[in-house]
């Protein structure tokens, strides 16, 4: 298999975390974002939406979409299990899933940046209003679910992680990059914490990359 990826693309977070839980290996393509690597006739020609991550897989198949490249390899690779076992739970996973990378991330993507700035005319003060709004309000309404709920265990959903978990680091990650107190939220912390101690999100973490820049890469 073939990953394309970047060390600052949360939905390649997603994925790398994914390949590291089911201890699966592929070659890395690096695509630098900042340089609009993504924009590239060759990339395009992967993906033509011109957007990370994207998987390859060995017989040339393309896949896209960082949610749709979990679920496969959940399917092609089931153990060790991203879903729950019952229908109920797989439904409130995929959810918990879905309200980081289908409605908090999209926000805070480059390309809606670039539009707030070249298109509408929002300077930095404005645009990390934006961003902090829906990073806030999006983790408070994981917290909601969370909190109440008893299906909740060491993790989103009962005691190992899930598809959930792959997607709130990620969402918790910008927020902490983004000098945001996780004290309102303290089942997200206490979530985030106890993922992230885990080697295979660790490993997968932004600052951990081969492509993160030097002057960012986390210390050992």
């Amino acid at each position: 298999m073939k990953f394309f990826s970047f060390w600052r693309s949360l939905a390649s977070f997603r994925v790398r975390i994914a390949l590291n839980l089911k201890n699966l290996s592929t070659e890395i393509v690096f695509i630098d974002l900042d340089t609009n690597a993504h924009r590239t006739d060759d990339y395009r020609r992967v993906n033509p939406q011109m957007a990370l991550p994207a998987l390859t897989l060995d017989d040339g198949t393309v896949l896209f979409q960082s949610l749709a490249i979990l679920e496969y390899l959940e399917e092609k690779y089931p153990e060790p299990p991203m879903l729950p076992v019952d229908a109920l739970g797989r439904a409130r996973v995929r959810a918990l899933a879905l309200m980081v990378a289908c409605e908090g991330h999209p926000l805070l993507v480059p390309r809606v940046r670039r539009y707030l700035d070249n298109e509408l005319n929002l300077r930095d003060a404005q645009q990390a209003a934006w961003r902090r709004h829906w990073t806030v309000e999006t983790l408070a309404a994981l917290e909601g679910h969370l909190a109440r709920d008893k299906a909740t265990g060491r993790f989103c959903h009962g005691d190992q992680p899930t598809m959930a978990d792959v997607c709130i680091v990620g969402h918790v990650t910008v927020a902490l990059a983004q000098d945001i107190s996780l004290a309102p939220w303290p089942t997200v912390k206490r979530i985030f914490e106890t993922a992230m101690a885990l080697p295979a999100f660790a490993a997968a973490h932004p600052l951990a990359q081969p492509d993160t820049p030097e002057a960012m890469r986390t210390k050992n």
